[in-house]
């Protein structure tokens, strides 16, 4: 949609913004050779691409590496809820026949396993906040429908600070309350939106389910989405799954730490919330999903054997060498700032993933994506030294399950942020509960210092 002002389009980049562009760019370049003379840790990584330790949590943990002799060690990849290893947790409710996304969201919040009473009882508590303000969806949702999710994603949050009397408030028991109803809201916020766009851009037809309080987090939003609401017993496990194995990822994650340093401001939830959203849209952080499932759909146009190795690598390699696909020289889902043997989510998820495509009738397409899983590691590895390993990444196959369950792609990142909103609520109440400082790293100028310049004596 253009930036149309009395008939002017404003979004038009015209020649002469061109070229003050030009100008910009050339002002801000810095010369690579500072940030090594001054040890700047690009990123926030150093050298080797690990992360500047810059703040405690109890939250969740990412290991990937242990201490051998003094050496650093690359091994299987686990991740921790609280202390909690995910495989356990996922064993332990897929055991029991039951959700696991509330369990989670309990522990996450306040450090403990809910019995059977406290889990009733929080999930009645989200069942309860799955109410927007009278009139929202009409005022709010269907106004000015966007392309982008996400963008709406963030309008809406941030129009539903004013429907609250406490919005400023940043006690922990109001910052709770306000982050327990944003995780109630965020599956009806995604899916109306897309209702919207959907039916005034792509004159799609207008349905608005109203959310089941007594419904798991999964089930409700099957149940919005869906035009006759009808879902399979494996559909809401594996997308409960995908909640819970998107919940938390450490604090180093970028809309994560986004959420410590904009709560360090003591600014109010609506709008910490939005900016982590700002940074999960990024296509470097949440939006690989949708990369992957691009990538697959053009391979299963190119390659005539799917299940004929030779010519997947000789695909896999051209997409390294830049010749196809988005000639990015990428092969998407593969490889992680942390992980290098494996991602303990990839791992989970992939036997439910192998089961659901069983049942839709798709397993000459997972066969495709195994397939990819196993050769990729060695047409990146011909090409380039692999210190840590290369292995594929809980994005490599989430958009295929969202495919594979009927979810348009305009939603794949906003479901991500359906389960990371959890873990924003944490750090959020972490943060306000420990930390008195605005978070405020030092940047070195590069800039030397100049005698101003008269007007008339400047070029």
């Amino acid at each position: 949609m253009a930036l149309n002002i009395d008939g002017i389009d404003y979004s038009e980049v015209t020649p002469d913004i061109r070229e003050l562009a030009e100008k910009a760019y050339q002002s801000t370049l810095i010369d690579s050779e500072l940030y090594k003379k001054w040890d700047v840790k690009r990123g926030l990584r150093d050298l080797n691409g690990k992360g500047v330790l810059a703040g405690l949590t109890h939250i969740s943990d990412v290991q990937a590496v242990k201490i051998v002799d003094g050496e650093t060690v690359p091994v299987d990849g686990n991740l921790y809820y609280r202390g909690y290893n995910i495989k356990d947790l996922v064993k332990g409710f897929y055991g029991r026949n039951e959700s696991g996304f509330e369990e989670v969201v309990y522990l996450l919040l306040f450090d403990k396993l809910p019995n059977r009473a406290e889990l009733s009882d929080f999930r009645k508590i989200l069942g309860r906040y799955r109410a927007l303000p009278k009139n929202f969806v009409r005022d709010v949702v269907m106004k000015a429908p966007g392309s982008n999710m996400m963008n709406t994603l963030s309008r809406a949050v941030l129009t539903l600070y004013p429907y609250d009397s406490a919005a400023d408030d940043i006690s922990i028991p109001n910052v709770l309350r306000q982050s327990l109803q944003l995780i109630s809201l965020f599956p009806m916020l995604s899916v109306y939106s897309y209702q919207a766009f959907a039916h005034y851009q792509k004159n799609e037809s207008l349905y608005i389910h109203m959310p089941e309080p007594e419904l798991t987090q999964a089930e409700n939003m099957l149940h919005i989405l869906r035009p006759d609401s009808s879902y399979t017993e494996l559909e809401a496990k594996i997308l409960d799954i995908a909640l819970v194995l998107h919940a938390d990822h450490g604090g180093g994650n970028n809309s994560t730490f986004t959420t410590h340093v904009v709560t360090s401001t003591g600014t109010d939830t609506y709008s910490s919330v939005a900016a982590s959203l700002a940074s999960l849209k990024g296509p470097r952080h949440g939006g690989a999903n949708v990369k992957v499932v691009e990538m697959i759909e053009n391979m299963k146009s190119n390659i005539k054997d799917w299940r004929d190795d030779e010519e997947v690598s000789s695909y896999l390699s051209d997409i390294l060498d830049k010749k196809v696909f988005d000639k990015a020289g990428l092969i998407y889902g593969l490889g992680h700032a942390v992980y290098s043997l494996s991602d303990p989510r990839e791992v989970i998820f992939k036997g439910f993933v192998e089961r659901l495509a069983h049942e839709k009738g798709l397993d000459e397409e997972f066969a495709l994506y195994d397939s990819i899983e196993r050769l990729a590691p060695k047409e990146i590895a011909k090409r380039r030294p692999i210190y840590k390993g290369v292995c594929a990444n809980v994005d490599f196959y989430s958009g295929f399950v969202y495919r594979m369950l009927g979810l348009p792609t305009e939603l794949f990142t906003p479901i991500f942020a359906c389960a990371r909103i959890a873990g924003w609520s944490a750090h959020r109440i972490e943060e306000l509960s420990n930390n008195g400082k605005i978070i405020r790293p030092a940047f070195k100028s590069a800039q030397p210092i100049r005698e101003y310049t008269p007007m008339d004596e400047r070029l």
